[in-house]
């Protein structure tokens, strides 16, 4: 059984931060490579225009996810209340982004800052437990009146302390309890925290709105060990529809590549790892 799914890749695999004048030979090259849909990673909203963008994906009929991305800066569950309306600011430019884009989804890790990983008392834990509940109960209100759902992301143990797994981001979702709030899953993410993959894509069922992947090492897709037969099982068995997207990064952006510690070249080149990664997905998808 072939999975009906479209296939996409993040801008961060060839640029960060991703600009609007990068967007029409970008999206080309996504488009002629066979993808269906880009992930937009918004670093700066200020680089974005809308228009100008909207108008280039339609040239290369691609769909859009629009992908958040959370610094120190950015965190909803922070003691300083001035880096938390620095975060719903920075949401809210997204999904004002992700509207006149047309985009369905914003995924991304906002429950938190990305690095935010530390041991803290079980009463701190729960502060900002309920920070994020509380925080992202109002992001959703936003994103819901934009018709845009947002796809709460677990990020690993070495990158959170908030929400790690499956269970944690759907007890999130739970506690948040507002249809918009919804899953999206990492691979890379999931190869360090699920003992199980397919068991952990059967619980977030219907929830479950975007996938990203990449090979444990984040690497080109079918080059690496990750459990690829049990996420084909996992996402054949709740009839998912989505997209499955590349999510990579290129280690010329300094910044980024010690944000993910990516201090060396994953494939002969980006054009290459995306490339030879659509080709490994498409048969993937097609369950050969």
């Amino acid at each position: 059984m072939a999975l009906d799914i479209k296939l996409g890749v993040s801008t961060w695999l060839w640029t960060s931060p991703f600009r609007t004048e990068e967007a029409a030979a970008l999206f080309r090259k996504i488009a002629d490579l066979g993808y269906r849909a880009v992930e937009i990673a918004v670093e700066d909203p200020r680089l974005i225009d809308t228009q100008a963008i909207k108008t280039v994906l339609a040239a290369n009929e691609l769909e859009v996810i629009i992908c958040g991305a959370f610094g120190p800066t950015r965190d909803l569950t922070s003691d300083d209340e001035n880096l938390q309306q620095t975060g719903k600011a920075y949401i809210d430019d997204c999904l004002e982004i992700a509207e006149a884009l047309g985009a369905r989804i914003f995924a991304g890790p906002m429950y938190s800052a990305v690095g935010k990983a530390r041991m803290v008392p079980a009463e701190q834990r729960t502060i900002e437990w309920e920070r994020a509940v509380t925080n992202l109960r109002s992001v959703c209100d936003k994103a819901a009146a934009k018709g845009v759902e947002i796809a709460l992301e677990p990020l690993n143990r070495f990158e959170s302390d908030l929400v790690n797994n499956v269970d944690d981001v759907l007890r999130l979702i739970r506690d948040i309890n507002h249809p918009a709030a919804k899953v999206c899953l990492d691979m890379f993410h999931m190869n360090i925290e699920e003992p199980d993959p397919e068991m952990a894509i059967r619980k977030a069922a219907d929830k479950l709105v975007h996938v990203q992947v990449s090979e444990n090492y984040r690497g080109t897709p079918g080059t690496g060990n990750a459990s690829w037969d049990a996420y084909y099982r996992g996402l054949t068995t709740i009839d998912y529809h989505g997209v499955v997207s590349i999510e990579s990064f290129t280690p010329e952006n300094k910044e980024l590549a010690a944000a993910v510690c990516i201090w060396r070249d994953l494939a002969e080149s980006q054009d290459a790892f995306a490339r030879d990664g659509y080709k490994f997905l498409r048969r993937w998808a097609s369950g050969n």
